[in-house]
């Protein structure tokens, strides 16, 4: 399972990840859009997410894929725009494993997964114990960020 969770303005933005092929995924419908500071709603969010899963989507060619689903939620017309002040993580799960993972702009402009913001949870830990770590390092970044 794999699910992105993007915080910006204040504002999460949490796309269903669909499944291409082999592991590639993209943003798909729905997408969830909640304050960073409504910790209920935005955990009801994260699961309904969560256990939605990866749908099977088709394989595009590069050129074939439409501009990404959360640009019409933040109400910005590029990803460019999209990314100035947005911060991303995902949630991954493998085996039974989850990691949250905090992810760190290259210099080249994409993004890599930040190991020092890499949160591993032993095995059977639940999914709620996740999403409320998650909460907490949403709300922790905000609250960085407004200040």
């Amino acid at each position: 399972m794999y699910c992105q969770v993007f915080l910006r303005n204040g504002t999460v933005y949490v796309p269903t990840m669909g499944k291409m092929g082999k592991g590639f995924y993209r943003a798909i419908e729905p997408v969830a859009v909640v304050s960073a500071w409504n910790g209920e709603a935005l955990h009801q969010a994260l699961r309904a997410t969560i256990t939605r899963g990866n749908p099977d989507v088709p394989m595009l060619s590069r050129r074939e894929w439409p501009a990404p689903v959360v640009l019409k939620y933040a109400g910005v017309k590029t990803w460019s725009a999209f990314e100035r002040g947005m911060l991303p993580w995902s949630i991954e799960e493998e085996a039974g494993r989850f990691q949250i993972v905090g992810k760190r702009k290259r210099s080249d402009g994409t993004w890599k997964n930040d190991l020092e913001q890499t949160i591993t949870f032993p095995a059977g830990a639940v999914v709620d114990d996740v999403i409320e770590r998650m909460i907490a390092i949403v709300q922790v970044a905000a609250r960085s960020i407004r200040t």
